[in-house]
């Protein structure tokens, strides 16, 4: 984001207040190293039993998560091997609702998601499916996440086939029936109708903001648990 008058405007009182409180609580919150998407679990989220294979040739494919605001869920992503691009957009919603203004609402229907694209012989789709219930989302956290509240920050998995439903499918039941998670994961499963990217000021956000006291609480802790988790998988942009 540039510091032009329409981008500071564009950013929701919501947002405005949790950067707000985020200041406040800043020093606490660094010294207990909070992570939101970690909170929940009662130890390391397993790999799913259930995965498509690893490609024997180079390849492109496309995923479309949502797991609270696009800042985060993008810059984790963009931090993992084998993904090519990461792109914030807003999913769930028709295309004449796809604005920053009116997604935030929360009535349109739309969720805050990202489109990744990876290469299958690098990284499976199972595979971004661990690092986003370990690192990217709190699943078990309903309409919001963290300090962002509204249907636009639920958890959902828009799949783009059979076989990406199978294992988002599969995988979220194997992690119930382990109990990894101290509550019942509310991460929705849906067929992906379109994606609209957002504007171009949402783009790379936490690359190009890291001292915003939200990317700082809220999102730099969530690429260093990536760093720390998935240490074979992490790559510096």
């Amino acid at each position: 984001m540039n510091n032009s008058s329409q981008e500071l405007t564009a950013i929701k009182p919501s947002r405005i207040k949790a950067t707000v409180g985020v200041i406040l609580i800043a020093l606490f919150a660094l010294g207990l190293g909070w992570r939101w998407a970690s909170a929940a679990t009662h130890g390391s989220v397993p790999s799913p039993i259930i995965d498509s294979a690893v490609a024997s040739q180079p390849g492109q494919e496309t995923v479309v998560l949502a797991g609270g605001c696009f800042w985060g869920v993008q810059t984790v992503f963009q931090h993992v091997k084998g993904v090519t691009s990461a792109t914030s957009g807003y999913s769930g919603g028709s295309a004449k609702t796809a604005q920053y203004e009116t997604v935030s609402d929360g009535n349109t229907g739309h969720a805050e998601s990202v489109k990744i694209t990876f290469d299958p012989s690098q990284v499976t789709y199972g595979q971004l499916l661990h690092v986003f219930f370990s690192v990217a989302t709190d699943p078990t956290e309903l309409n919001r996440q963290g300090p962002d509240t509204g249907t636009q920050y639920r958890s959902v998995i828009f799949y783009a086939n059979d076989e990406q439903k199978r294992i988002a499918e599969s995988y979220i039941a194997q992690l119930g029936q382990a109990k990894v998670f101290s509550r019942r994961i509310v991460t929705q499963v849906v067929p992906l109708k379109a994606f609209y990217p957002a504007e171009d000021y949402h783009q790379n956000y936490a690359t190009l903001h890291p001292d915003n006291p939200y990317i700082a609480m809220n999102d730099a802790p969530k690429v260093e648990h990536l760093r720390e988790e998935f240490p074979a998988m992490y790559k510096e942009k």
